[in-house]
């Protein structure tokens, strides 16, 4: 039985702790704050949980939080505010660059792309020997 919590499946082989963090929205703290208020095992598996205990969390996270589409959408519109109003930190969202005071002559591969500008640091391997 697949357990499907705001429109996302989540894993059977895994524990419910780990398993509920495939949420958008929903952390390993958050996770064991709704375990510990449904009173539900954390080591217990997925596939281990009654249709009663499934429904229970179902109920809580739908409720209590906000993840999935609405969190997406609200970050989103807060990331389209800052680029509207022409702040340093939309025009840094703009140029996909990083937001938060990181140096970017080096280490900000993550955000730009692994784009390297010299000779000799390509990040394709060379073709075999021929």
């Amino acid at each position: 039985m697949a357990v499907r919590i705001s429109g996302v499946t989540i894993p059977n082989d895994k524990r419910v702790q780990i398993a509920l963090t495939y949420i958008y929205g929903i952390s390993r703290y958050t996770s064991d704050k709704i375990l510990a208020s449904t009173k539900i095992s954390p080591d217990v598996r997925v596939k281990d949980l009654t249709d009663e205990q499934a429904n229970l969390l179902r109920n809580m996270i739908e409720k209590q939080f906000k993840v999935e589409g609405d969190l997406r959408r609200e970050v989103a519109g807060n990331i389209k505010r800052l680029k509207e109003i022409g702040s340093y930190r939309g025009t840094r969202h703009t140029k996909g660059l990083p937001s938060r005071g990181q140096r970017t002559k080096t280490n900000n591969r993550t955000l730009r792309g692994n784009k390297r500008r010299t000779m000799g640091s390509g990040r394709k391997v060379a073709g075999q020997k021929t």
